[in-house]
């Protein structure tokens, strides 16, 4: 799908999503960022593909297939990811991603945090081998996609590093620990993510106030990415 196509259905999505609001449904004030700006960014656009593990997190399935997540359920795994991570030192930190679209909000990310990085190819023996001159020792590992940073995932879980995971429909959670359901592929919604989670575990730090939002906006952890650089 090219990202007119998914823009367009994004806000269709957005319509529908609307017209079916009940007073059941989560208030704004309940959620991390307004409800209209977490559809517009795509956040619950899933894929055509579903896991038993994702099952619980999906909201519906739209007419053409394509699997909805809940952002009510998303916005509780950032909040309860944010309280976990906050407890870790920055430095033990660390984050990877190895698609393009993850590896700028990623960077930014982790320069708000104060965690370390670990963007593109991921090294083998980054993790678990000793005898790597370059080998990191953190206490807790961010992924932006179990299935490309399948290497990151099968690392940790070998020395006994808790993983985090940003999720899709189509994912599933061997060798996760935690799990935020999100579109894990699309730019902005990436941004929206890490944005989000940054903001919260600063919150949960005692760093930010829950009134004050980061200096950084969406815009700066969103990538910026050429049409010739996608097609490398």
């Amino acid at each position: 799908m090219s990202e007119d196509e998914e823009i367009k259905e994004n806000k269709e999505e957005e319509q529908l999503e609307k017209e079916q609001e009940t007073t059941a449904a989560v208030t704004e004030e309940e959620l991390l960022m307004p409800r209209d700006t977490l559809l517009s960014a795509g956040i619950h656009i899933g894929t055509r593909m579903k896991t038993g593990d994702t099952e619980q997190f999906i909201y519906r399935v739209r007419p053409d297939g394509l699997f909805v997540l809940d952002v009510k359920k998303t916005d509780e795994r950032i909040r309860v990811a944010a309280k976990f991570l906050a407890r870790f030192e920055p430095a033990k930190i660390a984050a990877a991603a190895t698609r393009l679209y993850a590896q700028e909000p990623v960077k930014k990310f982790c320069e708000t945090i104060r965690a370390t990085p670990v963007v593109g190819r991921f090294i083998p023996g980054l993790l678990s081998n000793p005898l790597y001159p370059n080998r990191i020792e953190p206490e807790v590992l961010i992924v932006s996609d179990p299935r490309a940073d399948f290497q990151a995932v099968k690392e940790a879980s070998s020395v006994g590093i808790p993983v985090v995971a940003l999720c899709s429909t189509d994912n599933e959670f061997s060798g996760v620990d935690l799990v935020i359901p999100t579109n894990n592929k699309g730019r902005r919604a990436l941004a929206v993510i890490y944005w989000l989670l940054a903001r919260q575990i600063l919150r949960e730090r005692g760093e930010l106030p829950a009134d004050k939002d980061l200096t950084a906006t969406v815009e700066d952890f969103e990538a910026k990415i050429s049409r010739e650089e996608e097609e490398i």
